[in-house]
């Protein structure tokens, strides 16, 4: 049986954070080291960002808050709120994003009935509240209150796959079945200052959104679908179980991020993707840069490079996650989503770069391949097919009301 994506859609929050004005508010904090100071300038000049979105609108330059708990503008100073103040925060702000997404989704489905939803998949890893984004959404849309409720929770930035896949299991098991997937990441909130590398890497690379889709696989759905849902992989590295984690702590989530992670993709790379392409026979011979489109989640500049020298991709082929880690950030889990709605608005391959497509190829969709990495350390991989281009993609911001911010 075959899914289908028939929506995919993306939102982020209000508030923009330009990535050098977030470079020199945290590095004009006290307590740098010399070292602190010069690994802030080098970890978000090189993170290839442009711009980041955060939740908290406490960040902007304009707010001046009588009790700031995140950021002192008066002062420049970065502050330190408790786990509980953060979760707080992502309990009120994070329902935002689910909602805006979800409601996306599912208004780019003009022919879809709210109670035709039969399940829904949430996902997130930075913050926790019951009842929790499932529920929030249940409710704000106006779905079933039948519909079955399922959260994946702290997974990290590989948890779309596991969603997907999901999603996937459900429609095959019930022909009937109409999924919506939601992710949605608000990874500002445990940004601090500091002068470990963890944290500071952190602090240049993550950001806030959401992504949500709607999947089914029932009769007719292949001629309004997006994607197609073909395969899916998961592989866990013999090494990097350190170097990559998500732990809590009393002042906010703590990453572990260490500098050798690209080092470990760019060694095991090849393995994880074996089990994936050896799903499609007509696939699995061919060179890497012979798939038109790779939707890589940007966990940093770094890994997007070992991947593409890897695989020998081309620039093109790797144009959707620089432009989306330019733009956005990394946002978790949500970003492998948007970079797959940066493929779905390109216009249809003429060249792949090792030959052109057929016309009846084309017909026949374009064929996408997917990965995301997370602790473990955890490669997830999918395999999609691309049936049209997605009109009109756009991102929407959360109260559709921007303000510029100074610190991320």
């Amino acid at each position: 049986m075959t899914v289908y994506v028939q929506a995919l859609e993306t939102a982020v929050p209000r508030t923009k954070l330009i990535q050098s004005e977030a470079r020199d508010v945290f590095a004009a904090q006290p307590g740098l080291t010399r070292l602190g100071s010069r690994l802030v300038s080098t970890c978000f000049d090189s993170a290839a960002i442009d711009t980041r979105y955060t939740a908290v609108d406490e960040l902007t330059r304009e707010h001046r808050a009588e009790d700031p708990q995140f950021f002192d503008a008066a002062t420049g100073l970065l502050l330190n709120p408790s786990t509980k103040i953060r979760n707080e925060i992502f309990g009120r702000e994070a329902t935002k994003l689910f909602v805006e997404a979800a409601r996306a989704a599912v208004d780019a489905c003009p022919d879809l009935d709210l109670l035709d939803i039969t399940h829904l998949v949430t996902v997130s890893c930075t913050g926790f509240f019951n009842p929790g984004p499932d529920y929030k959404i249940v409710r704000e849309l106006g779905l079933n209150p039948a519909v079955q409720r399922y959260h994946l929770g702290f997974m990290g930035c590989y948890a779309a796959f596991p969603a997907l896949r999901a999603a996937k299991h459900f429609c095959e098991a019930d022909p009937d079945a109409v999924v919506l997937v939601v992710c949605a990441e608000l990874c500002s909130l445990h940004v601090r200052t500091s002068n470990d590398p963890d944290t500071i890497m952190g602090s240049a690379l993550f950001a806030d959104g959401a992504a949500a889709a709607v999947i089914t696989a029932r009769p007719g759905a292949r001629g309004s679908a997006l994607l197609q849902l073909d395969h899916f992989e998961t592989v866990l590295t013999p090494v990097g179980e350190d170097s990559m984690a998500w732990n809590i702590g009393d002042h906010g989530f703590e990453m572990i991020l260490g500098n050798y992670v690209p080092h470990i993709i760019d060694d095991h790379i090849i393995g994880a993707l074996q089990p994936l392409l050896a799903r499609d026979p007509e696939l699995e011979p061919l060179p890497y840069a012979s798939i038109p489109h790779w939707a890589i989640h940007p966990g940093g500049r770094s890994i997007l490079d070992k991947v593409q020298s890897r695989l020998g991709l081309t620039d093109a082929q790797l144009v959707p996650a620089r432009e989306t880690l330019r733009d956005y950030g990394n946002m978790s889990s949500a970003t492998v989503l948007f970079v797959l709605k940066h493929i779905l608005a390109q216009p249809p391959v003429t060249d792949t770069g090792q030959g052109r497509y057929s016309g009846q190829e084309r017909d026949a969709g374009e064929r996408i391949c997917s990965m995301a990495f997370g602790p473990g350390l955890t490669v997830e991989t999918g395999l999609f097919t691309k049936l049209r281009q997605q009109p009109g993609a756009t991102t929407s911001v959360a109260d559709h009301d921007r303000a510029e911010a100074p610190v991320g």
